[in-house]
């Protein structure tokens, strides 16, 4: 934890954006998974690290971002997201065109927080299917000591 006047504030550490990816990538080969390309933001959306797998393609960064920046950014995982675009699509087309192409709302991002809740940021993947995505990213998280949303 860092201070700031006094009060102690969470935030998302170099160290835990790769524990996550690590496990991410460790997850996908022991699952047999295609080559992945992994985006972990901070709080405010920020790139604090990525992966690309050798024989991943070049759309996985732009996917696996904006999917963790649509996750931050609304503060719930990006399969509730799909389901919410389901049912208010005009909403979505508007907010992904407000974000400049930056808010993907597909599964496969999950959001991370700490032990008290407090939103640290979100990992998302590209590279095989929501699910498959989406379960990496869980994993990530669990194995750095964090919590998925």
């Amino acid at each position: 934890m860092n201070e700031r006047k006094g009060k102690p504030v969470s935030s998302l550490t170099l160290q835990q954006a790769r524990t996550i990816i690590d496990a991410a990538l460790a997850k996908s080969k022991e699952a047999g998974y295609q080559p992945m390309g992994i985006a972990v933001l901070d709080a405010a959306g920020h790139l604090k690290a990525f992966v690309s797998e050798d024989g991943a393609s070049m759309f996985r960064f732009d996917i696996a971002r904006a999917k963790a920046w649509g996750a931050v950014g609304m503060g719930v995982a990006s399969r509730k997201l799909a389901e919410r675009a389901r049912d208010n699509p005009n909403f979505f087309v508007a907010l992904a065109a407000t974000a400049e192409g930056r808010f993907l709302p597909q599964t496969g991002a999950v959001v991370i927080r700490d032990a008290a809740g407090t939103l640290l940021g979100a990992v998302g993947a590209s590279g095989g299917t929501g699910d498959e995505d989406e379960a990496i990213c869980i994993a990530g998280v669990q194995a750095a000591g964090l919590s998925a949303g």
